[in-house]
């Protein structure tokens, strides 16, 4: 029996396969590569969930359904906004999607997310909330909506990489829960609150932020390698490293990797970055001979939404606009089987008494 889950199939799916020692991941049937370079967000979420109640999904109309639903998101932030005065930017994200009415859409959903993050960044730093523009992308839009003024080409890019390589990676925690939650009968939206609250935790999509930390405190420190040294001899994690899906390296990682560097800018945090990566690297292989620990996406990602204006605070809810495209496409496969998810537990208490 295995415990925690590992190597147990849970489901079966058409929407993604990685294979870890080829360190490849493919969205139905597309590597990720070819998928990020040649549909993109919008396209990648079109692909996923064609099939599943619409057969007729192509990424123009997606992006139409995205601007439509982010301006229903806008008119709707009265409801719940408000009421996030000195909450953290996680629970006012949840409130955003806990506000989501049991009818909502999918495009609702993302589109609650996207309009929702950019204004709780700026309520936080006393700002009103800027109006959406539907015939954006989905990134360029959110750029927009937290700075209040078109970002640069260089920074819609990379954050519509960002987007598209993020979108799906199979059944993680998140994606598990999202599944088995629709499987109870319950709501696209409940789902994806429910996947959320998974997605929250610092050994998952709560990961960035940390990463970005320790960068900082590495670069303090003076001395990387006696730095890198201490953590580990204490038998600390290095965020950043090390990912049970890729444990030969994770693919999304040279992707936002390359982004980064195609937006320029501080070329001498880009520069500590890759040091940094390098000397870990090398103090991995030292220390703990017997795992074989690559990089994740985690610093790169964290790397690229600092450079976009997002506070750190913010990645993971970033982050989860991103991931709830592959969110409701597994709650979509998962409603269609008409199946709930029910495992089971073996009993390890007290001797059973008759």
């Amino acid at each position: 029996m295995k415990i925690g889950l590992d190597g147990v199939v849970a489901a079966e799916t058409v929407l993604s396969h990685s294979d870890a020692q080829l360190s490849q991941l493919w969205i139905r049937g597309l590597p990720l590569a070819a998928a990020a370079r040649d549909l993109g967000y919008e396209g990648i979420a079109a692909l996923l969930w064609g099939g599943f109640g619409d057969a007729g999904l192509v990424q123009e109309r997606i992006v139409a359904d995205f601007g439509s639903a982010r301006q229903r998101a806008f008119k709707g932030l009265g409801s719940w906004l408000t009421s996030i005065a000195g909450a953290t930017t996680g629970e006012a994200t949840r409130r955003c999607l806990a506000a989501l009415p049991d009818d909502s859409t999918a495009a609702d959903i993302v589109g609650s997310l996207a309009v929702g993050v950019p204004a709780i960044i700026r309520h936080r730093r006393g700002l009103a909330p800027v109006p959406p523009d539907p015939a954006l992308s989905t990134a360029a839009d959110f750029l927009t909506m937290l700075a209040g003024t078109a970002a640069s080409p260089d920074l819609v890019g990379a954050l519509k990489t960002y987007f598209a390589v993020t979108a799906e990676n199979g059944l993680g925690p998140s994606t598990l829960a999202a599944r088995i939650v629709i499987s109870t009968g319950a709501t696209l939206a409940a789902s994806v609150l429910a996947a959320y609250c998974a997605f929250e935790g610092p050994l998952h999509g709560g990961a960035p932020g940390p990463a970005l930390a320790m960068i900082d405190e590495a670069q303090a420190s003076g001395d990387v390698e006696a730095w890198l040294a201490r953590k580990l001899a204490a038998g600390e994690r290095l965020a950043g490293f090390g990912n049970r899906a890729f444990p030969n390296g994770d693919p999304r990682a040279a992707l936002l990797a390359d982004a980064v560097r195609r937006i320029g800018g501080d070329n001498a945090r880009l520069r500590f970055a890759a040091e940094f990566e390098r000397l870990a690297l090398a103090a991995l292989a030292r220390q703990r001979p017997d795992k074989t620990l690559q990089p994740n996406l985690e610093i790169y990602a964290a790397l690229l939404l600092e450079a976009c204006g997002i506070p750190p605070d913010a990645f993971t809810p970033t982050f989860a606009t991103a991931r709830a495209v592959g969110w409701l496409a597994h709650a979509m496969e998962q409603r269609a089987t008409g199946r709930m998810l029910r495992p089971t537990s073996r009993y390890i208490g007290p001797a059973l008494k008759s």
